[in-house]
């Protein structure tokens, strides 16, 4: 009897049947929900307010351009598993071990300090909010401790419930904020003219604001992995209509909040003469008052609890998803059986924490100036996993019918050089120019 794999279901012939099929939706839906929570962190809150409140619509166009193109490779995340029965992991692994290794090492490489990023800015909101006598590095540690013990001890089916609460609550909100702010119209003058992103100057601007647009491409392994997590909870496997139907449902609410989060920028702080600090305190502030300004000062505890725990549940995801990535990638190169894979897991959970508290406590002068890492170093891996998920699902072992068509096909290649000639210009304006 071979071992069982993590990520790979035994018999999926039979996961898929018609009766399968006639499954209640709902225990399909969670993991793209999952990485919608994970995305509108740090990329919505930060990159894409920030977008909004220095440069306008400018950006508009290139956030819309970056979802769109980066659409197939999460798509094939949870379109490989519903259709093959194994994680995107495992289809890694089918085609080359080496494909394995790139992703261990670039999880690696930017797993701990994005864990750091978003912990750390889920507790300047805290501190700036309420806690302002206790120091955000304390916090962080503290924030970071607690998520591990959700990760630990609540395990998936906590994770999923926050998740879906979390979402709703940050959506309503903020089209609340954003439907405010156009009623009361935008603060520039009418002949101000800001300035143009469309320099070398503001180029690695861009990089930090598509490293995490909508998200870091390597999640697409996590919903993946969390598929499996979803049939444990429901004892349901999702089909390939219903797992296309989450990524859907995720993918475009974290496409639209990220325009909703530029429209705000851009009509409460644009040409107003203010400017985001890189303070953690002094930016969690700057970023509550952008919501109270148009809903009025009752609202404060209402939208400090929506952003803190936006940031909050986005760090639960990234403390379950990058380990439990990890921890799938490390049983799948030793061929280690599920039960290993579970205490592999607790393992690099308490490892990616111990090393996220290192990084805030002593390796971090400013809050952006780490998110700015995270997001440069998120976008400069991405041509690779983009090529690889592309790979893995025009494998042989993956159905015809669920195969990338012509316009997958045209849109993953189109995909890939965009995110090519982009890390070459930043690579270019820092080194060369």
């Amino acid at each position: 009897m071979p071992k069982q794999q993590p990520g790979v279901v035994q018999n999926h012939s039979s996961v898929n049947s018609p009766t399968g099929r006639n499954s209640n939706l709902w225990k399909a839906i969670g993991p793209g929900i999952l990485v919608a929570c994970a995305a509108i962190g740090g990329s919505h809150l930060v990159w894409s307010t920030r977008a909004g409140a220095e440069y306008g619509w400018s950006l508009l166009g290139l956030i819309l351009l970056a979802n769109l193109f980066k659409f197939p490779f999460f798509l094939y995340g949870q379109r490989y598993t519903a259709a093959t029965g194994e994680s995107l992991l495992a289809g890694y692994k089918r085609h080359s071990r080496t494909y394995l290794y790139v992703f261990l090492l670039t999880n690696i490489l930017t797993g701990m300090i994005n864990i750091a990023g978003v912990s750390m800015l889920a507790a300047a909101l805290l501190t700036g909010y309420c806690l302002e006598c206790i120091d955000t590095r304390t916090v962080t540690v503290v924030i970071l401790l607690v998520c591990m013990g959700v990760i630990l001890f609540g395990r998936y089916k906590l994770l999923d419930s926050v998740a879906k609460i979390v979402v709703i609550f940050l959506s309503l909100t903020t089209f609340v904020a954003v439907g405010l702010a156009f009623a009361s119209g935008p603060v520039a003058p009418v002949d101000f003219v800001g300035p143009s992103p469309w320099t070398w100057g503001s180029f690695a601007f861009l990089i930090m604001l598509l490293g995490w647009m909508p998200a870091p491409i390597d999640l697409s392994a996590w919903s993946s992995l969390w598929m499996f997590s979803r049939q444990e909870q429901t004892g349901h496997f999702a089909t390939p209509r219903e797992a296309s139907i989450d990524f859907h449902l995720g993918y475009i609410m974290a496409a639209v909040l990220a325009i909703f989060f530029v429209a705000l920028g851009k009509l409460v702080m644009y040409g107003s003469g203010e400017t985001f600090s890189s303070s953690g305190i002094a930016f969690s502030k700057q970023l509550v008052t952008l919501y109270s300004a148009n809903i009025g000062d009752w609202s404060r505890p209402l939208i400090f609890s929506a952003a803190f725990c936006t940031m909050f549940s986005t760090s639960v995801a990234v403390v379950d998803g990058y380990p439990r990535s990890l921890a799938a990638c490390c049983s799948l190169l030793w061929d280690l059986p599920s039960k290993q894979f579970r205490l592999i897991r607790k393992i690099w959970v308490v490892f990616s924490v111990a090393v996220a508290c290192v990084i805030v406590q002593f390796c971090v002068g400013n809050l952006l100036q780490l998110l700015a890492f995270a997001a440069v170093i998120s976008f400069m891996t991405s041509p690779a996993l983009a090529y690889m998920n592309y790979r893995v699902m025009s494998g042989s072992n993956v159905p015809d019918n669920q195969k990338p068509g012509v316009f997958l096909t045209v849109l993953s290649w189109a995909g890939m050089l965009f995110l090519v000639l982009m890390s070459i210009g930043f690579l270019y304006v820092t080194f060369m120019r």
